[in-house]
């Protein structure tokens, strides 16, 4: 397939509509993602081309939306749900956590779950509250719920084709500023495997730790402190669980300082976890304890407040510059 340049939205259309047209068990639904195309066009035109049975409208009822999922999986199909936004996601909590992620425990593996939950995540969109939740950290914390979120155009396409295809459930977090992101890609290239993380950038100071929306933020921080004579590694996890331990650590232990970079608030978060696992497994490695930058521990702000809570060049520079340089 040749390279084009398509956007995070137009690679997660297609990753459905190719799964929906290699696999007829792929049903897609939820609020408005039928003849509307969903609130941000993923489903753009997968009703017209697959028909109602294939992609179609539920009701304002995201707990009933997930249990109708759980009901087909158990029946031989591979539903592809959406929650309309993140906190929309919270009234379907229950369904999740007691039976999307405790099928296959609970019938000692006779029964497994092939579902993808889709959940549009993260603010910088100037949404208000329940638009904006960095949500990643209630499914994280549930044994039996797999945790992926793409930070790139290339990684949407191939993650979901993953997350479809996968076995057990998948909670899909999708970056909503990101959606209108466009990159040159090849979508025929081959994907990354569910659990493993990437090295964007290469760099010998630090290491910046991010996924989904804070990875272009981390980028663009490692660009700037380049430029200052500070060479910093980047690694998107891709994969929040499972969390692929070897190429976070084999990059913190060859750079001996780690920033952790997030949009969730920072108390009881992934964030926290990542940085538990680094000093656990890096300790003798680190030459400075590892350092957040995450959002506030607050409700999300109004929108013209929001690039306040949300980590930034800034702040991730700060970070840096307090990774006690003046011991090395």
């Amino acid at each position: 397939m040749a390279h084009t340049k398509i956007s995070m939205a137009q690679a997660l259309n297609q990753a459905l509509r190719d799964a929906m047209a290699a696999d007829e068990s792929v049903v897609m639904f939820g609020e408005d993602v039928g003849a509307l195309g969903g609130v941000f066009r993923i489903t753009d035109g997968l009703t017209a081309e697959f028909g109602e049975k294939r992609c179609f409208d539920t009701p304002l009822a995201e707990a009933g939306i997930v249990g109708m999922a759980v009901g087909m999986a158990m029946n031989g199909m591979r539903p592809v749900v959406e929650m309309q936004f993140d906190a929309f996601g919270y009234p379907a909590f229950e369904q999740i956590v007691s039976h999307v992620a405790k099928m296959r425990n609970r019938t000692r593996g006779r029964v497994q779950l092939p579902m993808v939950i889709r959940i549009p995540y993260g603010g910088g969109i100037g949404g208000v509250e329940h638009h904006s939740d960095s949500s990643e950290s209630y499914f994280a914390h549930t044994p039996g719920l797999t945790v992926v979120t793409p930070a790139t155009v290339e990684d949407a396409y191939g993650l979901l084709r993953k997350a479809i295809e996968f076995p057990d459930p998948v909670v899909f977090m999708e970056p909503k500023k990101l959606y209108w992101a466009k990159e040159e890609v090849d979508l025929g290239e081959s994907v990354p495997e569910i659990g493993r993380a990437v090295v964007r950038r290469e760099g010998a100071d630090a290491t910046l730790i991010a996924y989904g929306p804070a990875v272009p933020v981390a980028l663009e921080a490692a660009q700037v402190a380049a430029a200052e004579g500070r060479q910093l590694t980047v690694v998107d996890l891709r994969s929040v669980v499972p969390f692929d331990d070897e190429t976070v650590c084999a990059a913190v232990r060859r750079t001996g300082r780690a920033v952790v970079v997030a949009e969730a608030s920072g108390f009881a978060s992934v964030s926290s976890e990542i940085v538990a696992r680094v000093t656990e497994k890096c300790f003798h490695s680190l030459a400075a304890p590892v350092r957040r930058v995450t959002a506030f521990d607050i409700p999300f702000p109004p929108p013209k407040l929001e690039k306040y809570q949300l980590p930034s060049v800034d702040r991730i520079l700060d970070a840096v510059d307090d990774l006690q340089w003046e011991d090395s």
